[in-house]
């Protein structure tokens, strides 16, 4: 008798360990805190907008999404991260358009594939960069600068937060369409090219529109023209650079937008998709997105994947045609 309850006991105990997984798999998504990794130093766009949006996804979803910023190498060491991360839905990545469109264009060995080492979940946002100059540099127009670069060619220097970031290739795209030659001094992150502007180290940068704006408003940085092929509702007095510098076909957005690990499931991507739109349509997510000079946006999965992919083309053609070596 007492082995017949012995072996009973070993069956049911053998029932549980059999059951446990089938339980753990059963649990509704999400059952524990979601990780939305930047690629950025705090204080950007990037790291800006994955908070306000993080935040309101946490209320919705009942799971905390933490803010995990990964930088460096363009916003590339942390994209590679969440490329390799468990598809479950848990590791998420805010990507944005040096990430994800510019990046393949300049790295020649990049350690993912943004059209296939991804799985696209929705664009967010979209804003302009902005040219700024230090007050003490005799620039006020496009125009002015193009001018000055044809006459000292090679001789005027750049900012920016980094090899293969947006505001590197921004410049670039100006650069090959204007005939120019510009010299890039790249920094690690907006804030210490930002710094050197400031300082009149370097004289030009064309930051994104938030880390910028209190400085423009301050005095210390004279704003030029905006990327967008609209002027931005924050500085509507500042001209595109389509207008500033008599370059009709010049227009750069920068977007930033979820991802996920590739083959993570799809009721899991659309349940993300979601509530990202759910945030986004909120009235405080939107007036403070559009406080950063930035417009919100929505599309589904399948949509963010083909404008990935089409960026992806588009930044291919500037950085041929500025014979741009791959690092």
């Amino acid at each position: 008798m007492r082995y017949m309850l012995h072996i009973a006991k070993l069956a049911m105990a053998a029932a549980c360990l059999t059951a446990a997984p089938l339980v753990a798999a059963a649990q509704p998504y999400p059952s524990r805190p979601i990780h939305l990794v930047v690629g950025f130093p705090p204080g950007g766009i990037n790291d800006i907008v994955a908070r306000i949006v993080g935040q309101k996804m946490s209320e919705s979803l009942g799971q905390a999404v933490v803010v995990e910023n990964r930088a460096g190498a363009g916003g590339t060491i942390g994209a590679d991260w969440v490329s390799k991360a468990k598809p479950d839905g848990y590791t998420l990545l805010l990507g944005s358009v040096s990430n994800l469109a510019m990046a393949p264009c300049l790295y020649g060995s990049l350690p993912y594939d943004p059209t296939k080492d991804f799985a696209p979940v929705a664009l967010v946002a979209a804003a302009p960069n902005i040219m700024v100059v230090n007050p003490d540099f005799p620039v006020h127009s496009v125009k002015d600068l193009i001018a000055i670069a044809k006459q000292k060619p090679g001789t005027i220097n750049y900012a920016s937060a980094g090899i293969g970031t947006s505001n590197h290739l921004t410049v670039e795209l100006l650069k090959v369409m204007a005939g120019i030659d510009l010299v890039h001094v790249p920094y690690k992150g907006d804030a210490p090219a930002i710094t050197a502007v400031l300082a009149n180290q370097v004289p030009m940068m064309f930051p994104t529109l938030p880390v910028a704006l209190p400085y423009i408003k301050s005095g210390k940085l004279r704003a030029i023209a905006v990327s967008s092929a609209k002027r931005s509702a924050l500085l509507p007095d500042v001209p595109t650079v389509a207008e500033s510098g008599g370059l009709p076909e010049f227009a750069v957005s920068i977007w930033v937008g979820v991802v996920a690990p590739p083959g993570t499931p799809k009721e899991i991507v659309d349940r993300l998709n979601a509530e990202i739109h759910k945030a986004v349509a909120m009235p405080d997510v939107r007036k403070h997105i559009e406080a950063l000079g930035a417009d919100p946006a929505t599309d589904t999965p399948e949509q963010f994947s083909a404008y990935i992919a089409a960026e992806t083309a588009q930044w291919l053609k500037v950085a041929r045609a500025a014979k741009l070596k791959p690092i």
